[in-house]
């Protein structure tokens, strides 16, 4: 398996968050508020378990070719929903990370933004990898061509 994320462990853990902010905040909100909570988490988490993330925004495009669920043509959440996604160790480290008390006040005035209150989930890694460079999606182009029956 090739690592998307580096030291990111083969049976590590990935803990997503969805946040869909209440109309009176703005991305810039958002962003601010996340920087805090995550440099905090660098900062005490890094030696414990937490190996990276980031955050996402829904940009409002709908993929018409990857969707199945109709046609539409952009997201109603548009810059309004954010996924939060953290890499950890194992889930343990990640829950310690959460019962920090420098964690705490920081993540509930991330909270104070969502609408739809807070449900983190984790995950286990089943399978993560880069794209190919274009000398190694040669060769498996290749490869397939020749070999494939």
């Amino acid at each position: 398996m090739t690592q998307l994320i580096n030291n990111f462990p083969h049976d590590g853990v990935v803990t997503l968050n969805r946040v869909i902010l209440k109309p009176e905040y703005s991305v810039d909100d958002l962003q601010e508020r996340v920087a805090v909570l995550c440099e905090n988490v660098k900062t005490y988490h890094s030696d414990t378990g937490f190996v990276g993330g980031f955050v996402a925004m829904n940009s409002g495009a709908v993929s018409n070719e990857g969707s199945t669920v109709g046609q539409a043509v952009d997201s109603p959440l548009k810059d309004r929903e954010a996924l939060i996604i953290t890499f950890w160790n194992s889930f343990e480290d990640h829950e310690q990370s959460h019962r920090s008390e420098t964690f705490q006040p920081l993540f509930q005035e991330v909270l104070e933004l969502c609408e739809n209150g807070n449900e983190e989930i984790a995950y286990e890694m089943l399978w993560s990898g880069k794209a190919y460079s274009e000398a190694e999606a040669r060769a498996a182009r290749e490869a397939k061509e020749r070999y494939a029956a």
